[in-house]
Parts: structure tokens; sequence; C-alpha cells
């Protein structure tokens, strides 16, 4: 559990002719099993990992720490830099260039490794470190991070092992180390959330003013705020909710989000069902509707009627099922279970009508038993009066763009209960080799659900096998703002889908 640690064991670090910061010296008196440094650019956060592993290592004889990095040219310029340059060479027994690896006078050791695959950490199976310190930690994964939490052991009398990592926002890892460390909350991906303790987790968040070697200087501070807007609230600000790679940079929780009940559901709106099938990864589902007319026009808390509102959602997705380790048709009976009609209040009534769900494409080939996870939960959703499951379209970059554009228009809303989705969506960051694709990253099965609401129902769409509600098709028939105008729309409308207009014939002139 979190404590602070004795004055005795942080005062060898002037000793080692390093004289801390104060943001650093709250960093290293902290006595978190589990601690993250940093936030903004330059307040000396690599600084501060490379001398706490030093002072583990002087303090404990005989014992070994790490220090990593993603990339071996990032390790290279950053923590063996630091290394070489403020580590006197008459504090160590000799450094390993080959090993990257520090004998400290006390027989101690600091190594520097770096983890460029996911499964690079894997070479530190069976080794046990005392410290183990990550710069930019949200360059890693959350299972990178779990794994490399189970080497964190020492025999050693008296001592207590401990991690820590420092890092700005943003990269693959933002999500699950916003989660631990900043909203102090279990991580999206984690196999026993239950067993999160936040008592174990200290951020000590710091920012360039919190350095004085860049506190004044006004020429840095000028090159970080003519950064591009994502990149200047990450590396000057500080900030965890805008970064640099962001997917959904323009997603704003004011604008696309919004209470069910605001939403004046009606009985005729076409719904469906998405889902991203999951067993030792979460299974998710999303209920989705097609909006006919606005939402209700109820107020904001500052009194003005939303864009989200205003704008006349097309597709409202409105609720949410993500669980984990849920066999085939314990998921199909839990998702039919949750589905009750909503009315224009918001209200619970009896179950809905759906008029398709969409599946993973991989729960058609894969089989648990006789038969395939899709045939299991479609005899489920059979004995429900539903349909089977189709296999959803799983194009990936289609689906992301639609999504963006759907949300940058103002054409989808997703309600507050689907707090899942809601949190995973504005973490989702661009695959770096392909940037029109999001990288996957633990925790994104809420994101790959909604997707496949969202885009395989618009492939139907555009392909016919989706047709309109006639509420719908004659709506879009009326577009004049005249009242008499819209009258005689409406009804010309209504006998064009009735199949009583017929083309006019000519008679023809016999010869």
């Amino acid at each position: 559990m979190k404590r602070d640690r004795d004055s005795s064991s942080v005062k060898r670090l002037v000793e080692l002719g390093y004289e801390p910061f104060e943001r650093q010296n709250l960093f290293h008196r902290s006595g978190a099993k589990y601690r993250l440094f940093g936030g903004a650019a330059g307040p000396g956060k690599t600084k501060a990992l490379l001398m706490e592993a030093v002072l583990q290592a002087w303090n404990h004889p005989g014992a070994h720490t790490l220090l990593l990095r993603r990339t071996f040219p990032e390790l290279e310029s950053s923590l063996l830099h630091y290394f070489r340059r403020d580590v006197p060479r008459e504090l160590y027994r000799s450094y390993n260039e080959a090993k990257h690896l520090v004998t400290w006078l006390n027989g101690s050791t600091t190594r520097f490794g770096y983890c460029a695959a996911e499964h690079d950490v894997y070479q530190y199976q069976g080794a046990e470190f005392l410290f183990i310190g990550i710069d930019e930690l949200t360059h890693f994964t959350l299972r990178q991070w779990q794994f490399l939490t189970s080497r964190n052991r020492c025999p050693l009398r008296g001592s207590r092992p401990c991690m820590a990592g420092a890092t700005n926002p943003g990269n693959i890892g933002h999500a699950w180390v916003k989660s631990l460390w900043v909203t102090r909350e279990s991580a999206a991906g984690m196999e026993r959330p239950e067993e999160y303790d936040p008592r174990d987790y200290e951020f000590v968040a710091a920012r360039l003013e919190d350095n004085p070697i860049y506190a004044n200087d006004a020429e840095y501070r000028r090159t970080l705020g003519a950064l591009p807007g994502d990149l200047k609230r990450a590396f000057l600000d500080g900030s965890w909710d805008v970064f640099a790679g962001q997917y959904f940079d323009r997603f704003d929780v004011r604008r696309s989000v919004c209470r069910a009940e605001e939403i004046a559901f009606q009985p005729w709106w076409p719904r469906w069902i998405s889902i991203d099938w999951g067993f030792e990864h979460p299974a998710a589902a999303y209920w989705h509707a097609q909006v006919i007319g606005s939402p209700a026009d109820a107020p904001d808390s500052d009194g003005e009627a939303s864009e989200a509102r205003a704008a006349g959602k097309r597709v409202a997705t409105y609720r949410e099922f993500v669980t984990h380790r849920m066999a085939p048709r314990e998921l199909a009976r839990e998702i039919v279970a949750r589905s009750c009609a909503l009315g224009a209040g918001g209200e619970a009534g009896e179950r809905e009508r759906v008029d398709a769900i969409y599946l993973s494409p991989d729960a058609f080939a894969r089989r648990t038993d006789e038969a395939s996870i899709a045939e299991q939960m479609g005899d489920v959703f059979a004995a429900a009066g539903w349909p089977r499951p189709t296999p959803a379209d799983n194009d990936r970059v289609g689906g992301w763009m639609l999504m963006y554009q759907m949300l940058d228009a103002g054409e989808w809303v997703i309600t507050s209960n689907c707090s899942e989705l809601v949190r995973v969506l504005p973490t989702l960051v661009r695959d770096v080799a392909r940037v029109e694709d999001v990288e996957k990253m633990d925790g994104d099965d809420a994101a790959d659900a909604a997707r496949y609401g969202i885009k395989t129902r618009y492939s139907a769409e555009r392909s016919g096998a989706v047709r309109a509600p006639i509420e719908q098709r004659i709506a879009e028939r009326v577009t004049s703002v005249d009242p008499t105008v819209r009258a005689i729309q409406a009804t010309a409308a209504r006998i064009a889908e009735s199949g009583k207009a017929r083309p006019v014939k000519f008679l023809r002139r016999r010869r």
C-alpha cells in the first residue's frame, strides 16, 4: 500500500550527485508500489526514472533493477544518454556495452533493455527485479505491463519491490495508463478488474514549469506552443483528454452523448444489435436504432439545445453489454433478457423487435462444440422470435471513417449508459503503419462491436438489403418549408409508396 518512503532512503540521491527538483523529489519519496511521473514535456521524468533505479540498486546490495524503452534507438537517446552523461564512473564497477548492464560497487546491477515487439518482454521470464522503470510507458501495452509486474520481485530481506513509469499522454498505451493512474480505475482488458487497488498507484503530475531549467526558457515554451492542437495540449499542458495520434479527435461528449430519456424512442424505429464475440477477451454487444425525425429537444444544463439533439440523429446507440468468459448461448440469453423496448421517456417496456443481428465474422468459423458460436447464439435468438445473426462487415478502415464522419456531422448519438463505448472511443489511436486504420489495443472490443453495427447497417442500406420504413421514405420526400406544399408532397409520397401511382399511358395513333 502507498506510504511515503523514509527520508534516509532518499538522501543518498544527493550523495550520488543528483539534486532532484521538487516534483522529482515527490516522485522519489512516494512509497506506492506503482508510480507514474510526468504528463507534460520537460519536467525531468527520464532523469528521475534513471536515478530511482540507481537509488534502489545502491540501497539494496545484490539487487537487480531494470530500465526499459520500447525501441533501442529510443533507449540509446534517452536512458543510456543520461546514464553516460550524469552518472559518475567511480560509482559503478563496470558497464557491459554488449549487454547494457551496469554492475555497481555493492554487487547490484541495472540492466537497460527494450521491447520492440509485443513478446520481447518474455526475454525476462525467470528473472527477478527489485525495481522496474519504464520510460514513455504509454508506448507499451497493458499485457506487457502485466507480464513485467510478475518479474517485480526480490528475495532480499527488507526490500520492497516496486515499479515506476514516466510518460507523456498519447500512443497505444494511453487508455490503460490513464485508467490506472489518472482516473484510478481498472483498465479495459484486465482479466480480473476486481483485483485493481487504487492504493497501489500514485500519479505525480509534472509540467514544464516544474523543471527550473526550462521554466523560464521562453524559446522552448514557444516551440511547444506552436505544436498542433493535440500535441500542444499533451506536451505543454499534460492533458490526458486530447493527444497526438488520437483517431476520434473530434469526439466531444457534450455533442455526441446524451441521456436515453432525452430521445423520444418510437416503436416503429428500426432496431438492430451488433456483437463482437469474445471469451478470453471481452464480448461486447450494442443496440442501435434508426431515428425517424428528431430526438427530444430537452435543454442542456446550460439551457440550450445541444447539437446532438438539434441535428436530428440518424442512428442512436442506446444500450451496451460488455462481459467476459461467457459461453455463446448464455451470452445470447443475456442479450435477449436485456432487450426491452424504450418508450418516449426512456422507460423499459416489453421485449423490442429487432430487425437484424450483426455478429463478428470469426464467430461463424469458430466452434466450442458441435455447432459454431454463431449457430449456438442463433438458436437462442430464433427461440426469442429474432433473426439469426449474420456476419458483420469487417471493413476496418471504412468502418472507422464512417463512424468519424457520422460523429463529425452529428448523425450518430450515443446514450450515456453506454459507458464503455464512451470511454474507449476517444482513446483509440491511428495505426502508424496504416494511418487510415485504428491501432489494435487491449480493451477495444466495445469500439469494434459498435463499428460492426454502424458499418454493416450502412452497407446493407446501400445495397438495398435493408429498406427504410415507409414513414422515413415519405419524410425524405417532403422537402418544402411551405405547409401547403408539404401537404401536397406528403400526399404524393403516400400514393407513390402505396403503389397507386402509375405512369401515364399515351394513346398511339393507328396507322
